[in-house]
């Protein structure tokens, strides 16, 4: 799982302060009945829930925020409730409970002005669950997914500036997951379903930095399935992009040693 960047927390921290109205009454109701659920006015109920969250008390201030929403649904406070319930979440690490508040909250303001922070906030979600590329990689796809809808949305937000940086790591995380892959089929011998997974890599992750190491198992692949004119090609995209690196000079020594009658240039 990815580690959480102080970069990303400053950015977060500055984002939510936005948001976050003061109380003269958040002084007061600091004792653990702050969590009761009563019929209190919005003033105070945001209050405790800001200084919960203040203390934190992630997942006590994301249920207050929750229940201003509940109880006064029709304030301009619960708007703002939506969003720091979705925040505080977030520093829970609930996740799943975190998209779901961001996802509420783009449903009833699609327009609003902090809804850039909410799709921001909804992708670093799915971004902050990403496992290793031995594991399934559906989050890794949610995750690619939400953080480009924030680049396209609003493509000149700092917001946008950090998603395309994590766009470039999901990509080479989603290449190290094909590349994984691929490996086991070629062990296997399975060179078929190997190639289609360093072709994909090559097609679909090209400026990743696994595509040197796919080329060269193409080179490979192919020449175990006796198509030594698919391996030259393969060779020679290597080197003509790759001229200087270790995996060239292996598929040149490669080609030399199986198919020393195919030129690689």
């Amino acid at each position: 799982m990815p580690n959480r960047s102080p970069l990303k927390l400053a950015v977060l921290a500055a984002a939510t302060g936005a948001m976050v109205l003061t109380s003269g009454c958040a002084g007061k109701g600091g004792k653990n009945k702050d969590t009761a659920y009563v019929a209190r006015d919005v003033d105070t109920l945001y209050a405790a829930a800001k200084g919960r969250l203040d203390r934190g008390d992630y997942k006590e201030a994301a249920a207050l925020f929750d229940e201003v929403e509940r109880q006064h649904p029709y304030s301009p406070w619960a708007r703002r409730a939506q969003l720091m319930s979705a925040f505080s979440y977030y520093v829970a690490r609930d996740y799943t409970k975190a998209i779901q508040s961001g996802q509420r909250f783009l449903s009833i303001h699609p327009g609003n002005k902090d809804a850039p922070y909410a799709y921001y906030l909804i992708a670093i979600s799915y971004y902050e669950q990403i496992s290793d590329v031995s594991r399934d990689q559906k989050i890794t796809a949610q995750a690619l997914q939400a953080l480009t809808d924030v680049v396209r949305r609003y493509p000149d937000t700092r917001y946008a500036a950090d998603a395309r940086l994590k766009v470039d790591l999901v990509n080479d995380h989603l290449a190290g997951k094909e590349m994984t892959v691929g490996r086991f089929y070629q062990r296997s011998g399975k060179w078929l379903a190997a190639t289609l997974r360093f072709r994909n890599v090559v097609d679909t992750y090209q400026t990743t930095s696994h595509t040197p190491e796919a080329l060269y198992r193409l080179v490979e692949c192919y020449l175990s399935l006796g198509i030594p004119e698919e391996a030259q090609k393969a060779a020679a995209v290597l080197g003509q992009n790759y001229p200087g690196g270790d995996w060239y000079r292996k598929a040149y020594g490669l080609m030399n040693q199986h198919a020393p009658n195919t030129t690689v240039s």
